[in-house]
């Protein structure tokens, strides 16, 4: 969930940290301070004073590493009232969490010091949502693990802290994928058609619903499907199926050209998706960082929860997570294996010249 997400703290890259503070990278506030030796001083990596030489420059974690290090806060950008908006925040995420109603935006705003319409802002930029559809998201999942812990909708309205039946199927609908009482009994009475394919890169796996694709994955087969699926009616795909096959082998084969207009039918967090989202939003023939990856959805802190994210993709390609490497460019790792990720690299970029 985004509020375990935003409280993760990554290692600084140098080489990273620089190029935000080149470009004045305000996504990157709070990730670090940059620390200007000649000067004694400082700053946000957006702060729009003239850059300093790379030679001068030290980063810091926080405000209070770099103040022991003998600097102090820059007065243009103002450093530490980052700090001060990270905990707001935070504070913020565990009040939504703890309450057993929805929390105004007023009374968060009071909670932490800010004007409501400030603090509204200062949310959506660290978490990506509004409170109120944060707080939203979180019930909507918290409904989802009731159901299936519970069995029962009914039970599931009220441990996810919906006043009444009539708010819950409203919020659910078209979140789930399916209906409430089909979630309860694990997607019992879901008919989900697949197939087996060869392809350039081995052995294609996959499986969609009405809906769209809900797995593609590489050397693995039916058993792997049902342990995905324990409850759902399998079959192998008929005539409709075929045709979408189709575009899928056709968008593996030719990364970046067609793979976008597939429907898909998956679900996940809201900040899985949220990463889903952004992953889709990457140019083919281009790649990302997963620190960048975690400052597009809205949450620069959240670089191994991106990183997760990223590996709970279902349907690889479609969703291009192949797309993401770490820092400084080297490939990183993939769930089909490198071979596969320089491959469908290589194949874009060729596509785009």
């Amino acid at each position: 969930m985004t509020d375990t997400a935003i409280m993760t703290t990554a290692p600084i890259d140098d080489d990273e940290a620089w190029a935000a503070v080149l470009r004045r990278d305000a996504a990157a506030d709070g990730r670090f301070v940059t620390g200007v030796l000649s000067t004694g001083i400082y700053c946000r990596p957006s702060c729009a004073a003239r850059h300093p030489r790379r030679g001068n420059v030290r980063f810091f974690a926080d405000g209070p590493a770099a103040q022991a290090a003998g600097l102090r806060p820059c007065l243009r950008c103002r450093p530490d009232e980052q700090a001060r908006d990270v905990a707001a925040v935070e504070h913020a995420l565990a009040l939504i969490r703890a309450a057993q109603q929805p929390v105004s935006l007023a009374e968060l705003a009071a909670a932490t010091g800010y004007s409501p319409a400030h603090f509204q802002r200062l949310f959506t930029r660290a978490t990506g949502l509004s409170p109120a559809a944060y707080a939203r998201a979180l019930r909507q999942e918290r409904a989802a693990a009731a159901l299936s812990e519970a069995g029962a909708v009914t039970p599931a309205v009220y441990d996810a802290g919906f006043a009444a039946p009539s708010r819950f199927y409203a919020a659910v609908d078209g979140r789930l994928g399916m209906a409430p009482s089909v979630w309860a009994r694990g997607g019992a009475g879901v008919r989900i058609e697949w197939a087996v394919v060869h392809t350039s890169l081995g052995q294609m796996l996959v499986a969609a619903t009405g809906k769209g694709v809900c797995r593609l994955s590489f050397a693995e087969g039916p058993a792997e499907l049902a342990a995905r699926f324990p409850k759902a009616d399998l079959a192998k795909g008929g005539a409709a199926f075929h045709a979408l096959l189709e575009r899928v082998v056709a968008a593996v084969e030719q990364p970046g050209a067609s793979g976008s207009t597939i429907p898909l039918d998956v679900q996940g967090t809201v900040f899985q998706e949220r990463i889903w989202a952004e992953l889709k939003r990457i140019p083919a023939g281009e790649t990302r960082s997963y620190a960048q990856l975690a400052a597009a959805a809205g949450q620069p802190r959240a670089v191994r929860a991106a990183g997760s994210a990223n590996g709970a993709n279902p349907v690889a390609v479609l969703v291009p997570c192949h797309r993401v490497v770490r820092s400084g460019g080297a490939l990183g790792g993939y769930a089909y294996g490198s071979e596969i990720k320089r491959e469908l690299l290589r194949r874009e970029r060729e596509g785009q010249g």
